[in-house]
């Protein structure tokens, strides 16, 4: 059934199947003969053709969902009413607000790890996720007065560095605490910079989601 679909069907049933099992069972739980299992009748031949390994299907998953985070953070860059200072703050809160999130923290796997996947990680943040939305935001906000910096290419590649590495619990060993001290150096960094955009409901929900990593460590 399956081996009748055109190939970016047959992609597309993959990584619908590997992500529901991921968010199941775990990655590191999930092994490729279970995606077969779940597929229908694709052989293993045929998944082998398009993805090497489930690291491969992990970061193809990973890319999907954020493609899907790139367009949230799109649609807040291009917001008309608001300033550069409160999209930075819209941005930090819908990202950690999102539902999905909980369900992602609960079955990733230790990035740390996973070369290829951190690679993704860090080339996606500075390459993509830097330019492309957080430099826009922070070019705005220095136009309309929100935002005061003289480098903001490099306050960009900080912001997102920071947020998507520095502090993630899926790179880095940390503990609770040790995580909770991160956000409020970076908290007090952003306020230095005369950018109040992480609030406590922001800190409290990010703890949330670093509470559920650790169970699933």
């Amino acid at each position: 059934m399956a081996r009748n679909k055109h190939p970016e069907e047959t992609v597309n049933l993959i990584l619908d199947t590997a992500f529901r099992l991921f968010m199941e069972k775990g990655y590191e739980y999930t092994s490729i003969q279970d995606i077969i299992d779940n597929l229908g009748g694709l052989s293993k031949g045929a998944i082998y053709h398009h993805f090497k390994s489930k690291e491969d299907i992990l970061i193809a998953v990973a890319d999907r969902i954020t493609s899907e985070s790139n367009k949230i953070l799109a649609d807040i860059r291009d917001n008309p009413g608001l300033n550069g200072r409160d999209k930075l703050k819209t941005i930090f809160k819908t990202s950690v607000k999102r539902s999905v999130n909980d369900d992602i923290f609960a079955v990733a796997p230790n990035i740390n790890n996973n070369s290829k996947l951190l690679f993704s990680l860090l080339h996606e943040t500075v390459y993509e996720a830097a330019p492309y939305y957080i430099l826009p935001i922070i070019k705005q906000g220095i136009s309309d007065g929100s935002i005061k910096t003289e480098y903001p290419e490099q306050l960009a590649e900080l912001i997102i560095l920071v947020a998507n590495v520095w502090i993630n619990p899926m790179i880095f060993n940390n503990t609770k605490e040790e995580i909770y001290c991160k956000f409020m150096v970076f908290r007090q960094m952003m306020q230095g910079f005369g950018l109040d955009i992480i609030d406590d409901e922001i800190l409290n929900r990010m703890m949330e989601l670093v509470s559920i990593y650790e169970v699933r460590k």
